[in-house]
């Protein structure tokens, strides 16, 4: 039961993310808006690559499909898209291809570590003791930047 729990909260808050998303029009994905520091492309890509960091980076295990090396430069902890220099600018993935990531994240989430839940992970600073609780950290961090980009998404469609 606890297997179904932990996948169905990320689940849920992984579609609303996407539900998010797909109401961002293109021409609104790179836009700052006022009151914001960042851009719903940035949200897209930060979800990415914090999900990678949460589940496999602070168990120590190796993605079978890692990121490129380009996504901690662009959308890490600290980062900003307002920051950006030229070199990383030309470098950017695109919208579609960071949403097939995000499918793709998600299913290997599951086929990687629905049989390993309880395993123990090394000590980390979210405090996770096994791969069930990274998964749940996983999404409570969805959850906060869905809070943020349906209020992003409110401020840019007002305009």
């Amino acid at each position: 039961m606890r297997k179904e729990f932990v996948f169905h909260l990320y689940n849920v808050e992984h579609a609303n993310f996407l539900k998010l998303l797909a109401k961002c029009p293109e021409e609104l994905r790179k836009a700052t808006p006022e009151g914001f520091n960042t851009s719903l492309y940035w949200h897209l890509g930060h979800v990415l690559r914090i999900t990678e960091f949460h589940v496999f980076d602070l168990a120590q295990q190796r993605s079978t499909r890692p990121l490129p090396e380009i996504y901690n430069d662009l959308f890490f902890y600290g980062t900003k898209a307002t920051e950006w220099k030229e070199e990383l600018l030309a470098q950017q993935p695109s919208w579609e291809e960071m949403i097939d990531l995000l499918h793709e994240q998600r299913d290997l989430i599951y086929s990687s570590m629905k049989d390993r839940l309880e395993e123990p992970v090394p000590e980390n600073f979210k405090k996770a003791e096994t791969f069930s609780e990274l998964i749940v950290t996983t999404a409570a961090h969805l959850s906060n930047h869905n809070g943020v980009v349906a209020a992003m998404l409110q401020v840019l469609q007002q305009k």
